[in-house]
């Protein structure tokens, strides 16, 4: 009887023990259930150091063979600064052509103003033997014959001046078409140099002494004055976290050092497919990212094309 009664009594043992560990286990579930998500306080992208302006492509805007080149890599430009200059013998004897032409013509409408005077002295003296004439004729001294040709003499030398005249405008409007012909000459002859575009740093210079440049071909990369900003993509699992003035700081790839402080001055208002680092065979095609710049602090510290991880501080929200 005894045995029976103690093997009951260890099966209602266990049972109630069992009934609490499940008991246990339901509130644990529950309480994980229901605790917060872990709060966010920085986000991170892997960013590519730039000009704020960014990079432009140097190029010429007609062909032609390098002559000289008159600056050095690396060299602090400013605005309309020559980079090089292309062979323009053709242009400069365009441009002599059309001056000499245009010496030619002002000769010309110098001429035609001495004819011009020239008719008008004569148009007096006709117009006086005219008057003369008259008074003959009407003291019959004069035949109507004799007075008809004063008149038409008169006449004929008002004629020659007006034709004379307008051959004065014509060489002047001639004039006006070869300095244009010049001003055409000139602005060809520019074109055979390379200029910076704004003031900046040129960062490099595919061309030499000698090579033949095509039209609009690029020949390198310059880099507008201004501060520096770190381009980077955020994913957009945490793209609404980031704001416009909320700080942040870059560090070398894989290294807790900082090199530089900065502020958020452009978050995208649109996501897009990755672009920055695409050659990543890691990157998911189906991922979008969200496009921020931050202004550096100490721009002195990186080199422009560094690639570096760029921290956000987003603060705690979710």
């Amino acid at each position: 009887m005894k045995a029976p009664y103690i093997l009951l009594t260890l099966l209602l043992l266990n049972a109630c023990s069992d009934n609490k560990q499940k008991t246990a286990e339901q509130q644990a579930d529950s309480v994980r259930t229901v605790q917060a998500p872990k709060r966010i306080g920085e986000v991170m992208g892997v960013a590519v150091i730039e000009p704020a302006a960014r990079i432009s492509q140097l190029s010429a805007e007609t062909g032609g063979v390098v002559q000289q080149i008159n600056v050095t890599i690396g060299e602090q430009l400013r605005k309309g600064q020559v980079i090089l200059t292309m062979d323009n013998a053709l242009e400069s004897a365009q441009l002599r052509q059309a001056a000499v032409k245009i010496n030619t013509q002002q000769d010309a409408v110098e001429t035609a103003r001495q004819q011009v005077q020239t008719l008008r002295v004569q148009l007096q003296k006709a117009e006086a033997d005219l008057v003369r004439s008259d008074k003959l004729f009407a003291g019959n001294a004069l035949t109507r014959k004799e007075l008809d040709d004063a008149r038409y003499a008169v006449q004929n030398l008002q004629q020659q001046i007006r034709a004379s005249e307008a051959q004065v405008k014509q060489a002047q409007g001639r004039i006006g078409e070869l300095r244009a012909d010049i001003r055409y000459a000139s602005t060809v002859a520019g074109l055979k140099t390379v200029k910076a575009p704004v003031d900046g740093t040129l960062l490099s210079l595919d061309a030499k002494v000698g090579q033949f440049l095509a039209t609009n071909q690029s020949i390198g990369d310059f880099a507008p004055a201004g501060p520096l900003v770190a381009l980077t993509e955020i994913d957009e699992l945490f793209a609404l976290r980031v704001k416009v003035g909320q700080k942040a700081y870059i560090r070398p790839q894989g290294s807790n050092e900082r090199l530089s402080t900065g502020t958020v001055v452009l978050a995208s208002p649109y996501l897009r497919k990755k672009s920055l680092f695409s050659d990543n065979a890691s990157n998911l095609e189906d991922r979008r990212v969200r496009e921020v710049r931050v202004q550096l602090d100490n721009p002195a510290n990186v080199i422009i094309g560094a690639r570096v991880e760029c921290i956000i501080q987003v603060g705690n929200g979710q």
